[in-house]
């Protein structure tokens, strides 16, 4: 809040670079082993909808691949079978995307590399890019299967695709460098986008030199936007991200989630109620069902909803709001105490016994 208030006294915005976005720029450039160049947005839509426009216009190819249930913004060519609000109304593939565009996305299970390599044995020589949530993180969090992203590599590298990892959820949860670092895959291009705002419209993408050279005005691949890069939010993003530098600020973050998810899941035990709580790094979610694991959208689709809107709305009425779909993330912040934490698990223990 400080940081925006000292530059809301020189500027809204100039429709120009500033000496805010390239700080901001050198510190992800820093942070993201693959990022070598970086252009900023508005929001993480404009950041995926632009990695595949680049992608598209480096390989001289049209068809994609996305994953069921994943989520990459509002674009045309990821609503098809998409997670987040799209899941969780019953319409994963919206109205208003022409047939044509959809027609060149291919959506494939989450977490299964067969099926990759066997849509890239089949449009290999025709697929631009492959886009993925290193850790789905809009149908719940699912964590990837050990080969999966591995797979992804070597099948965009064999075939000359590009391997777009969309880290607005997953950029610096997880760390500093993101997930690419956590589970040791490179990215060709990699989209950013909530924290690096530290709360005001900021995202951004960036990768390779090669691929990003193709920009105008370097190159012929145009995109702008008046209002990305505007020093109020390449503040609040660069404040943000000299306090997730602080040297215990994951530890610290990590031991908070692993308290609440430890909680949860004792007190579902207790309670004798089937629960598979998930987490990566801080991101977690909760899942009313039998499996002791789920890896994919259908495993997902498989939970109890009723039991999760009991749960709900009981820890509503009590203070605590979860988010308001079975299929979304929880989220630990620096922000909360430990006082948050007991009670979120006080509440949930009485919600449990609702159930």
């Amino acid at each position: 809040v400080q940081a925006v208030r000292s530059a809301l006294a020189q500027g809204l915005s100039f429709g120009a670079p500033t000496v805010a976005e390239i700080e901001l720029a050198k510190t992800l450039c820093t942070h993201i082993p693959s990022m070598e160049q970086v252009r900023m947005v508005s929001s993480g839509t404009e950041a995926t909808m632009s990695a595949l426009r680049l992608a598209r216009a480096y390989t001289g190819r049209d068809k994609i691949i996305k994953f069921i249930g994943g989520y990459h913004g509002h674009a045309d060519a990821f609503l098809v079978e998409a997670g987040s609000g799209a899941l969780t109304f019953g319409s994963p593939s919206s109205p208003g995307v022409p047939q044509a565009v959809a027609s060149d996305t291919i959506s494939l299970p989450y977490n299964n590399s067969a099926a990759v390599e066997e849509a890239f044995d089949t449009f290999g020589e025709q697929i631009a890019a492959v886009i993925v949530e290193p850790v789905a993180g809009n149908m719940g969090c699912v964590p990837p299967l050990p080969d999966f992203l591995p797979a992804l590599r070597t099948l965009c590298d064999r075939y000359n695709s590009v391997l777009i990892f969309d880290e607005v959820i997953t950029g610096f949860r997880l760390g500093l460098q993101g997930a690419q670092a956590y589970y040791g895959v490179d990215a060709d291009l990699t989209t950013l986008g909530k924290i690096m705002g530290g709360g005001m419209p900021a995202a951004a993408f960036g990768g390779k030199r090669a691929i990003m050279q193709q920009l105008a005005p370097e190159g012929a691949v145009y995109q702008a936007g008046t209002l990305a890069g505007n020093p109020l939010a390449m503040a609040a993003g660069f404040a943000t991200l000299q306090q997730l530098e602080a040297p215990d600020f994951y530890a610290s973050l990590l031991a908070k989630t692993n308290c609440l998810t430890a909680g949860l899941k004792e007190r579902a035990e207790q309670a004798k109620i089937p629960l598979c709580l998930q987490q990566v790094g801080s991101m977690f979610s909760l899942f009313f069902t039998e499996h002791q694991a789920v890896t994919d959208y259908q495993q997902v689709l498989s939970s109890n909803t009723k039991h999760f809107k009991t749960f709900f709305h009981t820890s509503l009425a009590a203070g605590i709001y979860w988010a308001p779909s079975p299929y979304e993330l929880g989220f630990m912040s620096g922000a909360h105490s430990d006082d948050d934490i007991q009670l979120t698990l006080d509440v949930a223990e009485k919600a449990f016994a609702a159930l």
